[in-house]
């Protein structure tokens, strides 16, 4: 597991984790083409093109509502259920799962505002993020929030069959914001959000979502 910091906007257009990866393709290419080797360097150009565009890192504005969490990942929900229990909060919840593919932004974003209690990274498998016992099995990263009304919900990157590195830039103590950016999971995976059972669900399966925008439910409250 990697970690990065993100600037409150985005001062370039790539994400950070991306841009040694950017540099890296461009003068892989930049050699090829020195060389000659005129048709590898035409496909080097085209895989360059792609990784500036896989780490994109478009602004985005939370929208309103001290009760409103967001999405944590751009995607599709491949899971609305209600658990017994998970391996991050002891009693009933509910779980939202969000696969990313490799054509989705991929920089994460904190759902609601809160303090993050716990970090817990575990290593693991690498099976396909999709099938649910990616849950359990993959490597993954938790944060365990608590919000000011004494709320508690979990935000799990999960690193997939061709996803090999989960970035998590959030520390156990530090204050997130709605909407911020905290990590990404590189080439592809999937997030899982644990929520209180009274947390009103207001996306279903095979909806698709934006990291930041995409409103995944509300907190009970006035």
């Amino acid at each position: 597991m990697d970690k990065a910091k993100w600037p409150a906007r985005s001062v370039l257009p790539v994400a950070v984790p991306g841009i040694k990866y950017i540099i890296g393709a461009t003068l892989v290419t930049g050699v090829l083409f020195y060389f000659g080797w005129m048709l590898t360097a035409l496909a080097a150009t085209g895989l360059t093109l792609f990784v500036c565009w896989f780490f994109r890192d478009p602004d985005r504005q939370a929208p309103p509502g001290d009760k409103t969490l967001v999405s944590p990942a751009d995607g599709r929900v491949i899971i609305v259920d209600r658990v017994a229990a998970s391996e991050y909060l002891d009693d009933a919840c509910q779980k939202v799962s969000i696969f990313m593919n490799v054509f989705n932004v991929h920089v994460n974003r904190i759902p609601f505002d809160g303090v993050v209690e716990k970090v817990v990274y575990t290593p693991g498998k690498f099976v396909n993020a999709s099938f649910d016992k990616a849950s359990v099995h993959n490597e993954r990263n938790a944060l365990t929030i608590r919000t000011a009304e004494k709320k508690r919900f979990v935000v799990v990157q999960i690193a997939g069959l061709v996803a090999r590195r989960i970035v998590n830039c959030a520390t156990a103590g530090q204050r997130v914001i709605r909407g911020e950016r905290y990590g990404m999971i590189q080439f592809g995976s999937r997030l899982d959000l644990y929520l209180p059972m009274d947390f009103q669900v207001q996306v279903k399966k095979g909806d698709r979502t934006r990291a930041g925008v995409t409103i995944i439910g509300f907190f009970p409250g006035p």
